[in-house]
């Protein structure tokens, strides 16, 4: 099926499930995708022009964002017929705690699917309708909030899994043909000693945490921004992967999926994102990283070791 990509214009092929070629994927993570993909050709971006500051699951203040914020001026509208749930509008209603969205809605899409748009400015002339069409202004882009620059934020949240849902996967991706930047791999043992692969060849044998510091760039935007998976691999094997479809929120707690759901203070690290142990033995190994965008560009490294 062809879709015009908003932000650009442009009319292109997109057939949803093409970014997971290449990897084996865990059977959840296929039906849910598959689930989400059925709203793919309806669901849509909710300004026509803006610039994506910073994307689902990318580092903020050392936990995943949960959803996707944009630099933009002029209306937002909703991504699909929603009906209200929420609005939360500080400057109408003082007596409300803040909130590090500002001012923002929330639309029931349909099927558990909840769209979230904050960071907007709170100020309207009407007020939001009970059942919202697709055409319908929600509010202007603005500053609100914790937005750092005009704007707004959004995000998909699935009421009935409890988890927070990349945006990108059921919506026609922005233009990107650039695949991520792999800027270092580092190799942590036990003791807490760094080892950088690029610059050795002789590995002492054990446990090592593998940090990958990797980002994702749209060469329109100038921003570094989350991949959507990354992978190891050791000798052609499969030894950890991340991927950002989805996260969840347990106890409080943002949980990413490691190889299974694991706290996010255990991937995300200043030394990049943490993709589990590893061991190496005695002999020769391969190691490969390699990260994906939503987009399905991709980039991979392998450094060639010798375990002693």
């Amino acid at each position: 099926m062809t879709q015009k990509n908003p932000w650009t214009g442009e009319k292109k092929e997109f057939w949803g499930a093409g970014y997971l070629s290449g990897g084996s994927r865990r059977i959840c993570t296929l039906l849910l995708f598959l689930l989400f993909s059925l709203f793919a050709f309806s669901l849509e971006w909710p300004a026509s022009e803006g610039t994506l500051l910073s994307n689902f699951a990318s580092p903020d203040g050392g936990i995943p964002a949960l959803g996707d914020s944009f630099s933009a001026s002029g209306a937002i509208y909703p991504s699909d017929v929603g009906k209200l749930i929420f609005v939360h509008e500080p400057d109408s209603s003082p007596s409300r705690l803040p909130s590090p969205l500002g001012s923002w809605v929330a639309l029931d899409h349909g099927d558990n699917l909840v769209g979230i748009y904050g960071r907007y400015e709170s100020s309207r002339d009407v007020p939001v309708p009970a059942m919202v069409e697709k055409n319908t202004v929600l509010a202007t882009a603005g500053r609100s909030g914790w937005a750092g620059e005009g704007g707004f934020y959004f995000a998909f949240f699935d009421r009935s899994e409890r988890r927070w849902i990349n945006p990108s996967i059921i919506i026609s991706n922005l233009e990107d043909n650039y695949p991520p930047l792999i800027r270092q791999v580092e190799l942590r043992n036990v003791a807490g000693t760094s080892f950088n692969p690029a610059s050795i060849r002789s590995l002492p044998q054990g446990l090592y945490t593998v940090y990958v510091d990797t980002v994702d760039t749209i060469a329109a935007a100038g921003k570094n921004l989350a991949p959507n998976r990354i992978i190891c691999s050791i000798n052609g094997v499969e030894a950890g992967a991340l991927s950002f479809e989805t996260l969840i929120s347990k106890n409080g707690e943002r949980m990413v999926y490691r190889n299974g759901i694991v706290p996010a203070a255990q991937v995300y690290d200043s030394g990049g994102f943490g993709l589990g142990e590893v061991r190496f033995t005695r002999g020769q190994a391969t190691l490969t990283i390699e990260a994906r965008d939503i987009a399905g560009n991709s980039r991979s490294l392998s450094y060639r070791l010798t375990v002693e």
